[in-house]
């Protein structure tokens, strides 16, 4: 069966996903989390993607990226799975596969869906219950983002940026952002979406989409746009 087509776009930030074989561990201790962070660093600066969100599951991993060029997030993927399966094999005398295949990704329209993925992206040690609040997990950007916390790996996205005109006030509003619960359908959006491989966006957007790709790119469940449940 031939794989299904990615549809990353230059400029267009996209949810990606990858998680460990079996749904296994992938990170066994602190210094395999930095491990990873210190590649995802080297990768995207090496490639030019902007890194705007990101959480370490102990089976799995989340970005938000913005890419430069149309391969550069599949190329991240490969520079990153290189180095980091070397250094867990190493670590732990272990062989094998690490990752569950190729990672899963979607593109999304910025202006409606962006905020609400580094959102759900953030929000992922609360809903596997490992934490009551995004702050109390160490792995994930939401420090950096809701706080300032100095972060290497994170580059604000525009929209972030529109937030406030101060780092206090858009760390403010972007903390609003997470005082009240996740609607369940836009749970289920954001995951259909991104497992699907499905541009996130209205009609419009991925019309555009289509254009550029010269294919159809299918359609999610249908829904209002989750910018307007945030507000």
């Amino acid at each position: 069966m031939p794989r299904k087509r990615r549809f990353y776009q230059p400029g267009v930030p996209a949810h990606v996903f990858q998680r460990g074989h079996n749904q296994q561990p992938v990170f066994f201790g602190d210094a395999d989390y930095l491990a990873y962070l210190r590649f995802l660093k080297t990768s995207a600066d090496a490639l030019e993607c902007q890194v705007h969100a990101y959480v370490l599951m102990t089976n799995h991993v989340h970005l938000l990226i913005t890419p430069k060029a149309e391969n550069d997030i599949s190329l991240l993927f490969q520079s990153i799975g290189r180095h980091f399966v070397s250094h867990i094999n190493k670590t732990y005398q272990r062989r094998g596969s690490l990752w569950e295949g190729r990672h899963k990704g979607n593109i999304l329209e910025s202006e409606a869906y962006f905020l609400a993925c580094m959102r759900y992206i953030e929000m992922n040690p609360v809903r596997a219950g490992m934490v009551d609040h995004p702050a109390q997990y160490r792995w994930s950007s939401y420090v950096a983002n809701s706080q300032g916390i100095d972060n290497a790996v994170i580059q604000p996205h525009e929209l972030y940026m529109s937030l406030g005109k101060t780092a206090e006030t858009r760390q403010l509003a972007y903390r609003e952002l997470f005082a009240t619960l996740t609607q369940l359908d836009e749970l289920e959006l954001i995951r259909t979406s991104l497992h699907s491989g499905t541009p996130l966006g209205n009609r419009h957007f991925k019309q555009q989409i289509e254009s550029v790709a010269g294919c159809s790119v299918g359609f999610s469940k249908r829904g209002r746009p989750l910018k307007n449940r945030l507000q």
